[in-house]
């Protein structure tokens, strides 16, 4: 019986349904007004006046309309949220103030009274009937389709094919429900895809509204690259979970799948272009070669272990200074059939450890990570950066010299830029050390290469932005910012340290090597970007109530607005790999690097922090000063 009701409902054409769901709220609406006077005056049998007939006229009368306006007839009561009480209160609210106005005024020509407490009993019971037929409907409708209580309706974005492909692969696996398909093909509009229907895009906003939708899946395998950042932008802001699926070619088995279902990464929201490595360059640089990785615990540091382990290396050596991050990479990289695996625990600035390392286990290769690199904490600990960014760099870098080693990579940051903060100045010292060992090298005819690779913020590093708003997020906000007009460079981890490694074997000594970072994004733009994902609205003046707010907190001690990859842009020259470029180094003079490094140590030795400081930009301002002399 039930089932033959539901094919009756759900074969009847959408404007009949609504024209019997108005019935229905007609005589519901009538019925809590007889209620109303039924329990008011506890006769189940009440006088029916002229009076009273037209109030019970003018009930529907005044309501329908108020519901129309708010929504109660555009849901679809199948897909109806229990949200939609909420909708019903209000509704029945408005259109009850409106019938006691009514009544006042029919009261005011001395046609009858009203008791007062019959308006709240017609509310109480107006509210129960219309929330009870509707829900009943909805449960008639969804008995026996499969449809659990606690599924979430979502829509799958993508080639409906692809689309349709997931649905059913979804089916009968974690608690999604695929109401429908989302495809830009405008073929494909309502069409029915193995039994999914397919909507275009424009009418994503009432469809998560009328059908209650909690998220939406993106297949990124169907998206193209350049039209991402487009369709992310689209379906954010509605208030629901943006996920994503990477690829979905090999689907057997859905309980797989389930799992692959994931929050967009922040490399796929910027929309960069991948380019795959050059195998012939990773292996160059790696393959039967013994490699030592410093700060092998980092966010860059392990994710070079993790990729030169995959290269068949003769050894792996993880230099670090935390116990604890040493213990984490050398677990997770000791479950792979890799390279042996040689766990050092200690500081870059112990040159004898260094040494003993290096000699030992007869390095061919070093990338030198380590360093301190929040820009607040090292501009609060200026001895400390100093100590570790600086003559850590020219420690590790001295004994490779004087150990013979093949190859040296220094890990550099955009930062090192026309530094306006301790961190980037460090930073840029390293580099300048890197090439004054790599030009005493080409002197002494050794065949030893030194190199520095300098790019920007990589998305998810310990310190970075992104982690904080996430965490930020997921607290419920606010989220903070130092100057929403600020930029920055973003890339990917397994990336960067991709194109680390390339570069280094392009390497002719001396070289620093700058990454192509794309467009910088606006830190502002990427907070609201991130809020959106999370299923959240922005909120802000016009919305107060609801949603995350951003709040401004200003810049911090040494932060820049933007940064920049390029002393002088013109004079970067392209590689043979098209994300990598080498910065012209031929024109760059002799800085005095070797006494300003002895006077440093001096003033670091001393413990005096402004002195250091003051020595430390010292040496960047006579850069600057050359670079516009020239």
């Amino acid at each position: 019986m039930v089932r033959l009701l539901r094919e009756v409902i759900i074969r009847t054409p959408r404007r009949w349904k609504r024209v019997v769901l108005i019935v229905i709220d007609s005589l519901s609406l009538i019925v809590a007004l007889w209620g109303a006077y039924a329990l008011r005056l506890s006769d189940w049998t009440p006088v029916l006046t002229n009076e009273r007939l037209l109030l019970a006229v003018l009930a529907p009368v005044v309501a329908i309309p108020v519901f129309a306006r708010l929504g109660l007839y555009r849901s679809v009561i199948r897909y109806l949220p229990e949200a939609a009480i909420w909708t019903v209160i209000q509704s029945m609210v408005v259109s009850t103030m409106c019938w006691v106005i009514i009544v006042f005024l029919m009261e005011m020509a001395g046609q009858g009274i009203v008791p007062r407490s019959v308006p709240f009993l017609y509310f109480i019971l107006g509210t129960i009937l219309i929330c009870t037929t509707r829900f009943l409907a909805k449960w008639v409708l969804n008995v026996g389709t499969g449809m659990r209580r606690d599924e979430e309706p979502i829509f799958i974005y993508g080639a409906a094919s692809s689309a349709a492909q997931l649905a059913h692969t979804l089916r009968g696996h974690g608690n999604r429900y695929v109401m429908g398909i989302i495809d830009d093909e405008p073929a494909n509009h309502g069409r029915d895809v193995a039994g999914y229907r397919v909507f275009p895009p424009q009418q994503l906003p009432g469809l998560i509204e009328r059908y209650g939708i909690r998220e939406i899946v993106l297949i990124m395998s169907s998206i193209t690259p350049h039209s991402r950042q487009s369709v992310i932008a689209r379906v954010t802001g509605h208030g629901v979970k943006v996920r994503s699926i990477p690829d979905i070619s090999d689907i057997v088995d859905g309980r797989y799948i389930v799992n692959q279902i994931r929050e967009i990464e922040l490399d796929e929201l910027l929309g960069r272009s991948f380019v795959p490595p050059d195998r012939e360059l990773l292996a160059q640089a790696l393959a039967g070669k013994t490699v030592m990785v410093t700060g092998a615990g980092g966010s860059i540091g392990s994710q070079l272990c993790r990729l030169i382990a995959n290269w068949n290396p003769s050894k792996l050596v993880l230099f670090e200074a935390s116990e604890y991050a040493l213990y984490r990479i050398e677990q997770e990289l000791a479950h792979r059939n890799g390279p042996m695996l040689v766990p050092v625990l200690g500081s870059v600035t112990d040159e004898r450890l260094v040494r003993r390392t290096m000699r030992e286990h007869k390095i061919d290769v070093v990338y030198h990570a380590a360093a301190y690199k929040h820009v607040p904490l090292v501009e609060s600990n200026v001895l400390e950066g100093i100590r570790n960014n600086v003559f850590g760099t020219l420690t590790v870098a001295r004994v490779a010299a004087s150990e013979q080693i093949s190859n040296f990579v220094l890990i550099s940051s955009d930062k090192a830029v026309r530094p306006t903060n301790v961190m980037g100045a460090t930073k840029r010292w390293a580099e300048l050390i890197v090439r004054q060992i790599a030009l005493e090298a080409r002197d002494a005819d050794k065949p030893q290469v030194f190199c520095a690779v300098r790019f920007g913020n990589v998305i998810g590093s310990n310190g970075s932005v992104v982690p904080l708003f996430k965490e930020q997020i997921s607290k419920g906000g606010p989220v903070t910012v130092t100057d929403p007009d600020m930029t920055r460079y973003f890339m990917s981890i397994p990336e960067a340290a991709e194109l680390i490694v390339q570069a280094g074997a392009l390497s002719e000594g001396g070289d620093v090597f700058l990454l192509d970072m794309g467009e910088p994004v606006r830190i502002g733009d990427l907070a609201q970007n991130m809020i959106r994902l999370a299923g959240f609205k922005v909120k802000d003046k016009a919305d107060a109530e609801s949603g995350i707010a951003i709040e401004v907190v200003g810049k911090r001690p040494g932060e820049k607005l933007f940064e920049e990859l390029f002393y002088d842009r013109d004079n970067a020259k392209p590689t043979r790999h098209p994300k990598i470029m080498r910065a012209d180094a031929s024109g760059i003079a002799d800085y005095g690097i070797t006494l300003a490094l002895e006077e440093l140590l001096e003033r670091v030795n001393a413990e005096d922090a402004e002195s250091a400081k003051a020595k430390l930009f010292e040496l960047i301002s006579r850069e600057k000063h050359r670079d516009e002399a020239t």
